[in-house]
């Protein structure tokens, strides 16, 4: 298990259209054609689950119609096509996609659309449209993990976009939306053929994500079958479709704390209330085994709401008093902790330079937890 240093995989390529995914411009009069290497860009690249977005100028329904007249509409998630600043477009294509900035690329024949991009959004990866050929083979657009989700995403996201509308359709009464979405969310035991997906979700999920760990999968699989740990996977699905493995938890069991190690949940649900209704089993299953249920914390630069979800599920910084020993295996003062090794293994975080420190966080004994909304159905399976 390893925190991430490297910059994310790309989960979202935007694309410019005229003169960049096809040879002319549209509004021009042309029926410009795809370039021959754009439809195999596209396909090795939603393959790997990386999601695929257009940023243009120009008229939106001309656009678009000509996206579907090329056949190539089935392959976009997402479209913003107009006059203003392309990194304002860019920047509502992360929003709408619910994915951090440093996880999109954009790829664009001018220089001067590229230059703007990269001077307001630092953080996105911008690539000149003779570029678009060569993607599929840069490391960045090469994830670790392919799994059968991952190359399902695609679908995921065009009915997120059919979630939106009926969203929209609601007029702005959010209880009314979220409870005609019938929710339902199982919480399970990880099994050997969800593995790989979890894997994935600590390499893929930055924002909802406790201690940026990365475990592989047969660290996982050692863990999953552990006696002193637990590894659960939560399940999302509405009466649109299944959202598929959308959290993931990593406990260690001590005779009498029951330690989160890593908590995360996809950016893909936040809105739907997932990481506080995981958080809260969690914390009633410790309780239940007469356990005190603890948490580990790291900052980043793009999980602070991690945080207030944890906050609001009840976790609050542990406060060390004086004789006191170490909890959860930690040395604590201030609220923080530096982190015991688990067996075989160095330390987890906080132990090399450059290392943040873990906060250690507590839900204290009379929290009350949080039950489910009425808008949700929970389903836990032991095995």
């Amino acid at each position: 298990m390893t925190a991430s240093q490297e910059p994310p995989t790309v989960k979202c390529l935007v694309w410019d259209l005229d003169d960049t995914l096809w040879d002319g411009v549209v509004l021009e009069g042309d029926d410009p054609p795809p370039f021959p290497h754009t439809e195999r860009t596209l396909k090795t690249l939603d393959s790997r689950g990386i999601l695929h977005a257009a940023v243009s100028r120009g008229d939106h329904d001309a656009a678009t119609a000509h996206l579907d007249a090329t056949g190539l509409g089935e392959w976009f998630c997402a479209a913003r096509i107009g006059w203003g600043d392309k990194s304002t477009a860019v920047r509502r294509i992360a929003e709408t996609l619910n994915i951090g900035l440093d996880t999109i690329a954009f790829v664009d024949n001018d220089p001067v659309e590229r230059a703007e991009v990269a001077a307001a959004l630092p953080m996105v990866r911008c690539y000149p449209a003779d570029l678009a050929a060569h993607l599929p083979a840069r490391p960045e657009f090469r994830p670790a993990h392919v799994t059968a989700e991952a190359a399902g995403r695609r679908e995921l996201y065009r009915t997120e976009w059919r979630r939106r509308q009926a969203e929209e359709e609601a007029g702005g009464d959010r209880r009314a939306f979220l409870a005609s979405l019938g929710l339902v969310m199982e919480i399970a035991p990880a099994t050997e053929d969800d593995l790989a997906r979890a894997s994935e979700l600590t390499v893929r999920t930055h924002q909802l994500n406790s201690t940026g760990l990365i475990y592989g999968e047969e660290e996982l699989r050692r863990l999953s079958t552990a006696p002193d740990h637990q590894v659960r996977l939560a399940r999302l699905r509405d009466r649109f479709g299944d959202y598929g493995i959308v959290g993931l938890s990593v406990t260690e069991l001590t005779p009498t704390e029951s330690v989160l190690r890593l908590m995360l949940m996809s950016c893909r649900v936040a809105s739907r209330g997932a990481g506080e209704l995981m958080l809260a089993h969690l914390v009633r299953q410790a309780r239940a085994e007469g356990r005190r249920p603890v948490t580990h914390f790291v900052p980043t630069a793009v999980n602070r709401t991690m945080l207030v979800t944890l906050r609001f599920a009840g976790y609050a910084p542990v406060a060390a008093e004086p004789g006191d020993g170490p909890a959860a295996g930690a040395g604590v003062g201030d609220g923080v902790a530096v982190v015991a090794a688990e067996p075989g293994h160095g330390p987890v975080v906080g132990a090399g330079p450059g290392e943040r420190t873990p906060m250690v966080l507590e839900v204290p004994a009379d929290h009350p937890v949080r039950e489910p909304g009425s808008h949700v159905r929970l389903l836990v399976r032991d095995a």
